[in-house]
């Protein structure tokens, strides 16, 4: 259809997509987020039972996010009314307050800019598609799932966490790396520098694999 958005698909090291929308607190837009990171995550459909235990894990988790400067914005392609009775549903049953935003979508312009409708799965809904946006606007990862299957909050926390510590340490982290653990040093880049690694004070394995605590 000639009106119909396109898909795309965003890359990694690359600006997020802009986007400017109506969400159950009001207008957003990703320049509002500038300064902080931001997870935006899109759900199949309001009311159903594996998007319902997403939200309440990541409203629980939500004041962790926070600590880490971070915040959080959900989307589907349901109404705004839909996303407000389905926030007032979850407060009601389970006792839990959705303190984020969520996108209305019913365009799919934001879902189709960040590759989120996928028609294999389902002709308008969005895939569970979860994208970690850095201070400066930057995509810096993309995870995605399954419908049948829900995400796991506690990963999306320690991927933040090694995120952040690989900036800021100019770092890399190994497999299921949590803080408080040896941290992966750079690699040298120069011959010289390859013969000289084993005598720099890191716990060495041979010249390309050495690690160190922070």
């Amino acid at each position: 259809m000639e009106n119909s958005p396109q898909m795309s698909f965003p890359r990694l090291n690359e600006p997020a997509p802009p986007f400017t929308a109506r969400t159950t607190s009001g207008d957003r837009s990703l320049e509002d987020y500038r300064g902080k990171w931001l997870i935006l995550f899109s759900h199949p459909a309001d009311f159903t039972p594996v998007c319902t235990t997403e939200f309440i894990g990541f409203a629980k988790a939500a004041p962790t996010f926070a600590e880490m400067n971070c915040e959080l914005l959900g989307l589907s392609i349901d109404s705004l009314f839909s996303h407000l009775a389905w926030m007032r549903n979850i407060k009601e049953k389970f006792d839990v307050e959705i303190p984020f935003p969520i996108i209305e979508d019913i365009s799919m312009k934001v879902a189709s800019a960040y590759g989120m409708v996928h028609p294999g799965a389902a002709d308008t809904q969005a895939v569970r598609a979860t994208f970690f946006i850095d201070p400066n606007g930057i995509l810096r990862a993309m995870v995605y799932y399954p419908m049948s299957n829900g995400r796991s909050i506690d990963e999306f926390v320690r991927l933040l966490q090694a995120m952040q510590t690989a900036d800021d340490n100019s770092v890399a982290t190994p497999e299921n790396w949590r803080p408080g653990q040896p941290v992966i040093v750079p690699p040298p880049k120069t011959a010289e520098a390859a013969e000289k690694r084993a005598a720099e004070g890191y716990e060495t394995v041979d010249w390309y694999f050495s690690t160190k605590t922070l």
